[in-house]
C-alpha cells in the first residue's frame, strides 16, 4: 500500500506496527488487515480476514447535477456520496450561473474526486464514486438513454401521489438517474427535451428547494426506498 493514504496512518494517525485496520478496493470487498512493516512512502499489510460490504445500495444512483455557484457543489458532493450515489455527473444548463472552461474544470473535476473519495471513506462505503467531466445537457440525456429510470425533480411538477408511486417502484439493481438543476432551474426547452428522452418529472412538495436541498432531498428518499 501507498500513497497519501500511507502518510495519513503514520503521521496523523501515529498507527504502529502490529495494529489492525480495514482497507476497501473499491470494488465492494474489505479487508481486515494488520500492519507488517513500514517503508518509505508504502506499508505492508497482512491481510487476516475478507468479507463483502453491506453499505451499497441494491441500485446505482446517477446524480445528473446542474452546476451551482460557490463551494455548492462539495456539500452536494460529500452529501450525495454519503447517501449512497453511484457516480455524479456534473451538467452545463441553460441557466447555470457557473461556466467553467477546459483547464477550469479539470481542476475542479480533480478536486471534487478527492471530497468524493473523502466522504467515501468517512461514511465507510464499498467503493468510491467518480465524479465524472462536466457534461453539456444533451449529453447528459444521452447517458441518461441507457438507465432504466430516470427521475426529474421540477418545481413546477405537481401530483404528489404519482410521485410517491414512482419512488415506491424503484426495484434492486435498477440504473437510477436524477437530474437537479442549478439555482435558475431548468429551461422549459431543457424540460420538454428530458420528457421526450424517458425522464419522469416529479414533485418534492410546494415549497421551491434549493439545489443542494433538492439533490439531499431525492437521494435520502431513494436511499430509504432501497435500503434493506
Amino acid at each position: 500500500m501507498a500513497g497519501d493514504d500511507v502518510n495519513h496512518m503514520k503521521n496523523a494517525l501515529r498507527m504502529k506496527v502490529g495494529e489492525q485496520l480495514e482497507v476497501c478496493d473499491s470494488a465492494g470487498k474489505v479487508y481486515l488487515c494488520r500492519i507488517d512493516e513500514y517503508h518509505p512512502g508504502a506499508v505492508i499489510l497482512k491481510i487476516e480476514k475478507e468479507w463483502q460490504t453491506d453499505t451499497e445500495l441494491p441500485s446505482q444512483i446517477y446524480l445528473f447535477q446542474g452546476l451551482p455557484k460557490s463551494d455548492k457543489m462539495e456539500l452536494i458532493i460529500q452529501k450525495a456520496v454519503e447517501l449512497g450515489v453511484y457516480q455524479i455527473i456534473p451538467v452545463s444548463t441553460q441557466r447555470a450561473v457557473v461556466q467553467l472552461d477546459e483547464k477550469k474544470s479539470m481542476k475542479k473535476v480533480s478536486r471534487w474526486n478527492s471530497i468524493s473519495e473523502s466522504a467515501a471513506k468517512q461514511a465507510g462505503r464499498g467503493m468510491i464514486p467518480k465524479v465524472s467531466e462536466v457534461m453539456t445537457f444533451h449529453e447528459a440525456l444521452e447517458v441518461a438513454k441507457s438507465l432504466e429510470l430516470t427521475l426529474f425533480p421540477y418545481e413546477l411538477a405537481t401530483d404528489m401521489p404519482k410521485t410517491k408511486a414512482v419512488l415506491r417502484s424503484v426495484k434492486p439493481d435498477q440504473k437510477i438517474g436524477v437530474f437537479i438543476g442549478p439555482e435558475g432551474g431548468f429551461d422549459q426547452v431543457e424540460v420538454e427535451k428530458a420528457i421526450e428522452a424517458g425522464a419522469l418529472p416529479i414533485t418534492l412538495g410546494k415549497r421551491i428547494l434549493r439545489t443542494e436541498t433538492a439533490a439531499i432531498t431525492i437521494l435520502s428518499l431513494l436511499m430509504f426506498e432501497l435500503s434493506c
